[in-house]
């Protein structure tokens, strides 16, 4: 599968491995049984919190920063699928990844395959929607080598 992800930093937030971004994505479509023919274009954008909490007021209606936002584009070409962008916010990363005893790439790898999934139109509004996309994260998380993203965690890393 070929994925292809732009990376794009807003001032002051640091870059991060794009292998592992992309590694996410491929991970999240192919657990989603997306086809292995088309390229893949997705862009991610990291944020800080001022910017998130700017996007997801404008598009959500709801004025401050959150982790993920998925913003899928829905184009198709012969061999080539836009899927979207995503805008992920490192403060809020880190602050959850703090929160819930992970390390800061484990969570942000999560974030990847949350956001492709809600390029992809899985939801998690109703509880049914919620269980299906949560089953389908943990069982890609844990091909990758992740632990449950969901799970409770007691010890900090």
């Amino acid at each position: 599968m070929n994925v292809e992800l732009a990376l794009d930093c807003a001032p002051g937030i640091e870059a991060v491995d794009t292998d592992a971004l992309e590694a996410a994505a491929v991970a999240a479509l192919r657990g989603a049984e997306q086809d292995d023919e088309p390229v893949y274009e997705i862009a991610v954008r990291l944020v800080d919190e001022a910017e998130s909490a700017e996007l997801n007021g404008q598009y959500r209606d709801k004025p401050y920063a959150t982790n993920v936002l998925s913003f899928p584009a829905g184009a198709e070409l012969p061999g080539l699928v836009v899927l979207g962008d995503l805008v992920i916010c490192m403060p809020v990363i880190e602050r959850e990844a703090g929160e819930q005893h992970k390390s800061v790439d484990v969570h942000l790898c999560h974030m990847v395959v949350h956001g492709v999934l809600h390029l992809l139109g899985y939801d998690h509004i109703g509880d049914d929607e919620a269980e299906t996309m949560e089953a389908l994260e943990r069982r890609i998380m844990a091909g990758l080598g992740h632990d449950d993203p969901y799970r409770e965690r007691d010890t900090a890393i």
